[in-house]
């Protein structure tokens, strides 16, 4: 079961890759100055995954007029994030929890997705400027999105 609404969001600090090089993703840095998505999601190059971070790439602006970021989360290195990113025009950031921490943390963990070894399950959780949970989401299975009529209508309570 995720981390419930109204729950302290976990903060962490993760490494993204961009054309700049490493940097650190901190969930805090959102604290008081926007909302934040978070969207774990089990491996690039997959099939659902892709589909879902390029539709969120492509509505990326109406996260932002709902006065949030969208920051996505998967166990891949920040080095095959980045070439999956490129590969299929995510824009999104992607942040590498490579150690499994913060989906420890977050109590999304997947054991043993398709006999390969634990991941991320699929999960959403939308995270107010106090950090405070007030969406949790985790789907059935992970071929299966999440909510995201259910994440806007939160966000849109928020702003």
């Amino acid at each position: 079961m995720p981390l419930s609404i109204g729950s302290q969001a976990p903060d962490f600090t993760l490494k993204s890759k961009t054309a700049d090089g490493l940097k650190d993703v901190t969930l805090s840095a959102n604290f008081g100055q926007k909302n934040t998505v978070l969207l774990f999601f089990p491996l690039a190059f997959t099939g659902v995954c892709t589909q879902e971070m390029c539709d969120i790439s492509g509505g990326l602006s109406a996260y932002a007029d709902l006065h949030a970021e969208v920051i996505a989360v998967s166990v891949d290195s920040p080095f095959a994030q980045e070439a999956w990113a490129k590969k299929e025009n995510i824009s999104l950031t992607i942040a590498s929890d490579l150690n499994k921490e913060v989906i420890k943390q977050y109590d999304v963990v997947f054991p043993m997705l398709a006999g390969v070894g634990d991941t991320s399950a699929r999960a959403a959780f939308v995270i107010d400027k106090a950090g405070v949970i007030q969406y949790s989401e985790q789907t059935p299975t992970p071929k299966d999105l999440p909510d995201f009529n259910a994440i806007k209508a939160v966000l849109a309570k928020l702003a």
